[in-house]
């Protein structure tokens, strides 16, 4: 069957009013609903609701953080989840970014990579029903143990963009969340994940999701000029710009994190070319957006997942369109 995921939630709609926005992706042909964690909605709320309004959708989290909730905490909330979705609900775990974890949430950014790998350790135990005392190197647990155990624990997928994460993904995720890159791109990337020991004996079952902006706008200025101001706030991360420069576009970017770091905004959007944006961001009319979404297919994606962003169309009008 193929998989079309969609964003959650939606912009500007309220949690209460959700349902029908739910119920009207599934009907366009969309089968999953996947949220995020950054400054909106925490990310398993709205996927509580759509577990409770539409029990043949399935959902994903991409991403939870794994600084930002205790270890214990964390499984238990992946548990209730995956309890309210039987066999339908995927866990993303991720870094997140040092704005995210140390400047508003005053925890320490420390080890990264060594946190997402210590927590995927100790998710596997938690949420198979055993008791946990162990030091996992980035935290210690002494004897928690889920008093509500999931029959099924959810598969585990982990966030990753350069080789050291995509390579842990592959040896210890049940698959991998990719996220600002071309279509072009995704062998890279995953040429990285297969170098995993444990993506080569899954085969099939390891799944790749690709969270993917679309601008639905038949205009290109008008697409353009909305997809840079997302460029730029993503790319300028310190984390999206080492992958960027590792997937070899330091010349093409190199003008706008210089005028970004100088603290010209407009300049820095002015320096995007439009090969970055268009390799990046889809845009066009439906016909043209479903098109582009199938390259990503094409080349190994299992699981594209849209963020639909619309300058001048009607979100929900565009949401609908760009459906199976």
């Amino acid at each position: 069957m193929r998989r079309l995921g969609i964003t959650v939630p939606f912009a500007g709609v309220p949690l209460a009013d959700h349902r029908r926005w739910f119920a009207d992706a599934l009907a366009a042909g969309y089968t999953d609903a996947w949220s995020g964690e950054v400054n909106g909605t925490d990310g398993f709320t709205p996927l509580a609701l759509a577990a409770a309004w539409e029990p043949d959708l399935r959902l994903g989290i991409a991403i939870a953080p794994a600084f930002t909730r205790g270890p214990a905490l964390l499984a238990q909330t992946v548990a209730a989840l995956a309890e309210a979705a039987p066999a339908r609900f995927a866990f993303g775990l991720g870094t997140s970014s040092e704005v995210i974890v140390e400047q508003w949430n005053g925890i320490a950014f420390d080890r990264p990579y060594e946190r997402v790998r210590d927590t995927l350790a100790f998710l596997r135990l938690a949420l198979s029903g055993e008791k946990v005392t162990a030091d996992f190197g980035t935290f210690s647990v002494r004897g928690f143990r889920l008093s509500r155990p999931v029959s099924a624990p959810p598969p585990l997928y982990l966030a990753a963009l350069r080789p050291g994460m995509l390579r842990l993904a592959g040896r210890e995720a049940d698959g991998v969340i990719l996220n600002w890159l071309s279509a072009d791109d995704v062998g890279r990337s995953l040429a990285e994940v297969r170098a995993g020991t444990r993506t080569q004996a899954a085969g099939d079952t390891f799944e790749v999701v690709a969270r993917i902006f679309v601008v639905p706008e038949p205009d290109p200025a008008v697409a353009r000029a909305l997809a840079r101001r997302m460029v730029a706030a993503y790319l300028t991360v310190p984390a999206y710009a080492a992958f960027h420069r590792w997937l070899g576009r330091t010349g093409l970017l190199q003008g706008m994190w210089d005028s970004w770091r100088a603290g010209d905004r407009k300049a820095a959007l002015g320096a995007i070319p439009d090969e970055v944006v268009d390799a990046l961001v889809v845009h066009g009319d439906p016909d043209d957006c479903r098109a582009h979404v199938a390259r990503y297919v094409e080349r190994g994606v299992t699981l594209p997942v849209l963020t639909v962003v619309t300058a001048e169309r009607d979100l929900h009008e565009a949401v609908l369109a760009l459906g199976g």
